[in-house]
């Protein structure tokens, strides 16, 4: 099953890009191994529509073209579900076990959250906790937890709860 971060913004080169490429990095070369494969991200950049209804509008517009139709999309969103880590990596062992989808896509939303089309395409809603959180740093969070549901998969010791 094939992985994708859909994100409106875009990291700057430094140490967010380079925290975000070490667990990209590391999920990709354990998510072979467990059919988790391969993980890519895609970038997109923030609307410059004068108004918060318009920007979230264009930008749900230009992510759905990104993700591919057949893909099924978890929003990240802070009114969604919080997970345990343990439950994130079942959930993510379970869509891939179902192989109902060819693969999944997290979708970050820009500053000002998620456009309709694409929560009303989400087949969930995730949210990473009740505090607000950077975009970058957003990002770097689900990039560990992702690595972090595959060492859980595979039985690695990384996780110890």
């Amino acid at each position: 099953m094939r992985l994708l971060i859909a994100a409106v913004g875009k990291l700057k080169k430094g140490p967010e890009r380079e925290l975000c490429t070490h667990y990209f990095g590391r999920a990709e070369a354990l998510g072979r191994s467990l059919g988790l494969s391969p993980l890519t991200s895609i970038e997109l950049s923030e609307s410059r529509a004068p108004e918060a209804v318009a920007r979230r509008s264009a930008e749900a517009e230009a992510l759905l073209a990104k993700i591919p139709n057949d893909f099924t999309i978890l929003c990240l969103d802070p009114g969604g579900e919080m997970r345990s880590s343990e439950a994130f990596a079942s959930g993510l062992g379970a869509l891939r076990d179902d192989a109902a989808a060819p693969g999944v896509a997290f979708v970050l939303g820009g500053p000002d959250g998620h456009g309709q089309p694409v929560l009303d395409r989400g087949a969930q809603s995730l949210s990473l906790g009740p505090m607000t959180l950077p975009h970058g740093l957003a990002r770097i969070v689900l990039a560990e937890q992702l690595y972090r549901a595959m060492t859980i998969l595979a039985g690695h010791p990384y996780h110890r709860a």
